[in-house]
């Protein structure tokens, strides 16, 4: 192992030899709500499984104790999807399968993968550095959705309002 980021859930693994194939990398920042992708991987041990659906959202974030800006999908992913490729209609890998949102552990409509930019920046970091490096600015920002637009008069639910600056932070330094 080269590296791993935890916070990612990406690792950087040296293998011995040469010649390996290689899938065509993607744009992943290019990609738009709606267009279609197929995930592959091994759900519950079956292998070579495809499943096709459309992106849904882009940069979405669920947790906090990751960084990541999730590419969410309905694709099917179930346990054994994880680290599998997501496509594009081009046949470009334009995220890793990751997650999948669950009150049952299995499939409920919403699954999460890993832009495949935002991998190749761990990647490299990783490869380079043994490390990741993040900036940290001590702000919460809360995507403005129609209600909070209305509320402030916006023309369109767009940007990002700042409910909270941490103490002791860059941006606390700056209020």
């Amino acid at each position: 192992m080269v590296g791993s980021d935890e916070r990612s859930d990406v690792a950087v693994l040296k293998v011995s030899g040469n010649q390996f194939p290689a899938l065509p990398i993607g744009d992943s920042n290019a990609l738009k709500v709606g267009e279609p992708v197929l995930a592959i991987g091994s759900p519950f041990g079956f292998d070579y499984s495809a499943s096709a659906g459309i992106v849904s959202a882009k940069s979405r974030s669920f947790s906090r104790d990751t960084s990541v800006p999730f590419i969410q999908t309905d694709v099917a992913l179930n346990p054994g999807n994880s680290g599998g490729p997501l496509f594009n209609q081009r046949g470009e890998v334009i995220g890793i399968n990751s997650r999948i949102f669950s009150g049952t552990g299995g499939y409920m409509g919403l699954s999460f993968s890993i832009p495949i930019d935002a991998a190749m920046d761990i990647y490299e970091q990783l490869k380079t550095d043994g490390e990741v490096v993040r900036a940290y600015l001590g702000i919460y920002p809360q995507d403005i959705d129609r209600n909070l637009a209305e509320a402030y008069n916006l023309d369109r639910p767009q940007g990002a309002l700042l409910t909270r600056v941490s103490p002791d932070s860059p941006a606390q330094k700056l209020v």
